[in-house]
């Protein structure tokens, strides 16, 4: 695919007042419909299906990943062409670039070995792995600085690692960023311990990071009512939809005519900004939708 079929697109972001405006400059009406595409710069494939997306402005920013093999390239589209990115951390997936030092690839695979040999892992602290959490958390915040050439202001994890226990207990999130929070579930859908503790961790992120009042994944598509019911929401509160572009059934709603047809009139943020008068995620979101049965 070539990486220089459109020009890039205006900006967009907060003004002085906090408030989110398009490129327009116009503010939304009430909430924001953001589309965020995870797993930016992983590959070639990955990368060039999410251009795909953001040149028809049906996805708002990108979660990019660090040391994998077409970070650089990725790196170099998104400072090109002013796409909005924050930085996907990896604790789980092997680093595939080339420039993967020893001591990095070793205590990624400690990680990966603990979280991934039980789920139940994921929500406990291990203190023999504090400081190869803190290493390699820092060090990919420090190749995120080096590719794009600022601080990560907004992150999020790769299979939402970024919430498991030694990342949060461990504080390794700087605060004031922009924080993923949980997938926002009705009551129901989930177990009501499995909410409970969702709501709990949410409640710990609003009250050090900014985190948006709604998330979601893209799929599953039907039935529609669920879409319907995310572009609702998004009408008055800030909402998140991730979506992997590099799975065949995403990339074609993000590239035909489904993605117009479910936002309607509402438009498609053209970046992820969350308005500060938002960063408590509305009471963490949680609560206000599991009332919504």
């Amino acid at each position: 695919m070539n990486a220089s079929i459109s020009a890039p697109r205006p900006a967009a972001g907060i003004d002085q007042a906090g408030i989110s405006r398009d490129q327009g400059g116009r503010t939304p009406r009430g909430g924001l419909l953001i589309i965020n595409a995870d797993d930016w710069g992983r590959d070639q494939d990955t990368t060039d299906r999410i251009l795909d997306c953001v040149v028809r402005q049906t996805v708002s920013s990108v979660s990019a990943m660090v040391f994998m093999e077409d970070s650089e390239r990725a790196a170099l589209i998104a400072r090109e062409r002013g796409i909005d990115a924050g930085l996907h951390l990896n604790f789980t997936t092997e680093f595939s670039a080339p420039n993967v030092s020893r001591r990095l690839w070793e205590n990624q695979q400690r990680i990966a070995a603990y979280l991934l040999r039980r789920r139940f892992n994921q929500i406990v602290f291990h203190p023999g792995l504090r400081r190869s959490f803190e290493y390699v958390m820092a060090t990919q915040r420090d190749e995120f600085v080096r590719l794009y050439g600022t601080q990560a202001e907004r992150l999020d994890g790769h299979h939402h690692m970024h919430l498991c226990a030694n990342v949060l207990l461990g504080g390794l999130l700087p605060r004031g960023t922009v924080v993923r929070r949980n997938f926002s579930f009705q009551r129901g859908e989930k177990s009501l311990a499995n909410r409970l503790y969702r709501q709990a961790v949410d409640h710990r992120l609003a009250r050090r990071h900014r985190i948006v009042d709604f998330l979601f994944s893209l799929p599953p598509f039907e039935p529609q009512s669920r879409l319907d019911r995310i572009s609702s929401l998004a009408r008055q509160f800030v909402v998140e939809v991730e979506t992997h572009p590099a799975h065949v059934a995403e990339f074609r709603f993000l590239t035909g005519s489904d993605v117009v047809r479910w936002a309607g009139d509402f438009p498609i943020a053209s970046c992820f900004a969350v308005p500060r008068h938002a960063c408590t995620g509305q009471q963490t979101g949680a609560r206000m939708f599991s009332d919504l049965s």
